[in-house]
Formats: C-alpha cells, sequence, structure tokens
C-alpha cells in the first residue's frame, strides 16, 4: 500500500507544478505586458490570448486540485453534527453525485471542442480546439480526482469522519 501512495504523492507534485508553473507564467507575461502598453506602447494580440488561455487552463487544471484538498464550497455546519457512518454515507453520495455533474461537464466539453475546435484563433492563428480542448482535459483530470476521492471514503476507518 505504500507505492501506490508514494507514487500518487509523486503524480499529485507534478500536477501541482504543473498549475504552479502556469500561474507564475501568468504573472510574468501580464507584468510584460502591462510594462510594454504602458512604458512602450506596444502589444500583441498573440500574448494577450496567450494569457487568456492560460488563465483558462489554470481555472480547469484546479479543478482536481480542489477536490483532492477538499477544497470546494461546503457549508457542512448540519454535516459536522452527523454521526460517522451517516457522514461517509452522504460524502460518498455527495462525491458521486460531484462525479456524475463532472462526467456531464467532461462530455459536453467534447462535444464543444469537436464542434467549435475547427476555427482558427484570432491571436495565436491556431486551431481552436487547443484552447476549447482545456475543458474535457480539466473535467477528465477532475473525474480521476473524484474517483480517488470516492475509494478514500469508501475505505478509510471510520474515525477520518470523526468530528474534529
Amino acid at each position: 500500500m505504500k507505492i501506490p501512495k508514494e507514487l500518487g504523492k509523486k503524480i499529485f507534485d507534478v500536477y501541482i507544478g504543473i498549475g504552479i508553473l502556469a500561474m507564475g507564467l501568468i504573472a510574468v507575461l501580464v507584468g510584460f505586458s502591462v510594462v510594454m502598453r504602458y512604458c512602450f506602447s506596444k502589444s500583441w494580440k498573440e500574448l494577450s490570448e496567450f494569457i487568456i488561455t492560460l488563465f483558462a487552463f489554470t481555472t480547469f487544471w484546479g479543478l482536481g486540485v480542489n477536490t483532492i484538498k477538499n477544497e470546494h464550497v461546503m457549508i457542512n455546519i448540519l454535516f459536522d453534527t452527523l454521526k460517522p457512518k451517516v457522514k461517509r454515507t452522504l460524502a460518498i453520495v455527495n462525491y458521486g453525485i460531484i462525479l456524475i455533474v463532472d462526467l456531464v461537464f467532461t462530455y459536453q466539453g467534447v462535444l464543444y471542442t469537436t464542434r467549435m475546435g475547427k476555427q482558427i484563433s484570432l491571436g495565436m492563428e491556431i486551431p481552436m480546439w487547443f484552447m476549447y480542448g482545456i475543458m474535457p482535459l480539466g473535467g477528465g483530470i477532475c473525474a480521476v480526482c473524484i474517483l480517488i476521492k470516492l475509494i478514500q471514503c469508501a475505505t478509510c476507518d471510520l474515525s477520518c469522519f470523526a468530528t474534529k
């Protein structure tokens, strides 16, 4: 059981690292863009579109992070009053509903990408499926993260659900 956990941690570290790299790149490029625009009256539509694409990427890339780290919005004032066995059941049902919603989102993202992805972007002049493909990619990764959380909820000790 130790090897899968270590492998999972390494994969998650790479996953987080890609997100951090993308966020850092956004910060640098936005700073560069602002300085070039206001100090030198230079701007590039390609750079602006790339920054927007990176922003969309980080948004959908973060879906899985929020799931794994339990950073999603929760109102758990009532949940905290329940017994651990009931909490486990509700958590499993909750993640099941989240998985269904995520799979619908991912499916619709694939449909949208295949229909609209043939267009060429105005800035970078690349097929739009590069940009639209971020949605199903993020949704697919999020589905894997939800499955991991479902397995954790189903197999962990009931003490994991004890009120802290």
